[in-house]
């Protein structure tokens, strides 16, 4: 009797188990308490943690060759999700704050200085130039992106940069404030901008289909990510297709969203995961994501000067594609300085350009090092 139940349990989970997978079941579990109790990104962090809560049971064979997790992990493998999922930002996301003021345009590009930051540190600290890339990523601020560049460039940190990426994305109302603060004036930040022009429903509609010619001709590998985010808006401003609007915006958004976090937990594996290097990953971001907030906020300060203080610096720090989070400290911490102050629309203008600065940035990565 006993030495049947004896082998029953040495034949177990429970036997099998490393200590290494029993701290990251402590990992994920944090990570639920993250996204649930504090609401941290809980939409992706819930999923992604619980998922690799799942591939850390020892035997379950989860994501092995013919493994649940390993047959969803094909959409994320092959850059499928990322691609759906920008369709979707692309149907919930308005650029007439960009139409109408071109020039923060800019600001969506300086605050990928981040980026080109994390990926000089990756370098420095051994890490391959194409997995560096994809760790630079972090610091625009955008999950799938980061997700489409793991999964080309550097595979086996998919799960690292995944959770780097999200959780700082989480982390936006702390991270930003402090940086914002100490590199614009109080002055500057009471600045009231005049309310942006109307922007026709013509200029909604050209903006994609143009912005992805111009963008795409001149960086072929750009297209996958810029043309699915403008087919999603086009879906969105033509309002000739509502339906297939709402489904990108809600049904697809959500069901990709589900499968691709599910399979980036699948992908941290205790003896995957549970390196120095992610440590390295988890402090990349941390710089690359300040990186971007400092250096949208630097060229805020330029643009103030240069408009005879008619731009409010602290827009600037809502270049990072953290759309509309980011865009709305921006707004907090322009209120705090002087109440009733609104500079939400404004905002919203590089914050959108920073979801395309984030795709270019990508584009060229991939056109340099694939």
């Amino acid at each position: 009797m006993f030495s049947k139940l004896f082998e029953i349990f040495t034949q177990s989970g429970y036997a099998a188990m490393s200590g290494k997978q029993f701290l990251m079941l402590i990992i994920s579990g944090v990570l639920l308490y993250l996204a649930i109790a504090k609401k941290y990104e809980p939409l992706l962090l819930l999923p992604i943690s619980f998922g690799a809560f799942l591939v850390n049971l020892p035997l379950s064979g989860i994501m092995d060759a013919h493994g649940f997790l390993r047959y969803l992990y094909f959409g994320t493998e092959h850059e499928l999700f990322p691609i759906l999922i920008f369709i979707g930002v692309g149907a919930m996301t308005d650029f007439g704050p960009l139409i109408a003021n071109p020039i923060t345009l800019l600001l969506g590009a300086a605050a990928q200085f981040g980026v080109y930051i994390a990926l000089l540190g990756a370098v420095l600290l051994g890490f391959p130039l194409k997995a560096a890339s994809a760790i630079g990523i972090i610091g625009g601020a955008d999950g799938p992106t980061s997700i489409y560049m793991a999964a080309k460039m550097s595979p086996e940190y998919l799960g690292a940069i995944a959770v780097a990426s999200y959780s700082y994305m989480s982390l936006v109302p702390l991270i930003q404030p402090p940086i914002m603060k100490w590199l614009t004036k109080p002055e500057d930040r009471k600045i009231v901008m005049h309310q942006l022009r109307p922007v026709s429903q013509t200029e909604k509609i050209l903006f994609p289909i143009v912005s992805t010619a111009l963008v795409g001709l001149l960086l072929p590998p750009v297209v996958p990510l810029l043309g699915s985010l403008m087919f999603g808006n086009l879906l969105r401003e033509s309002l000739v297709t509502n339906r297939l609007s709402d489904t990108a915006q809600n049904a697809m958004i959500n069901i990709v969203t589900i499968f691709l976090s599910l399979s980036v937990g699948g992908t941290m594996q205790a003896d995957q995961f549970l390196r120095a290097d992610t440590l390295k990953i988890i402090c990349l971001g941390l710089v690359a994501f300040a990186g971007g907030t400092a250096g949208g906020c630097i060229l805020g300060n330029v643009m103030c000067k240069l408009s005879g203080g008619k731009i409010n610096p602290l827009i600037g720090s809502a270049g990072v594609s953290a759309v509309p989070m980011a865009a709305r400290v921006s707004q907090l911490v322009a209120q705090k300085e002087s109440p009733g102050n609104y500079i939400l629309m404004h905002a919203m203008g590089p914050n959108v350009a920073g979801v395309i600065g984030t795709a270019v940035a990508a584009g060229v990565f991939i056109a340099l090092l694939k």
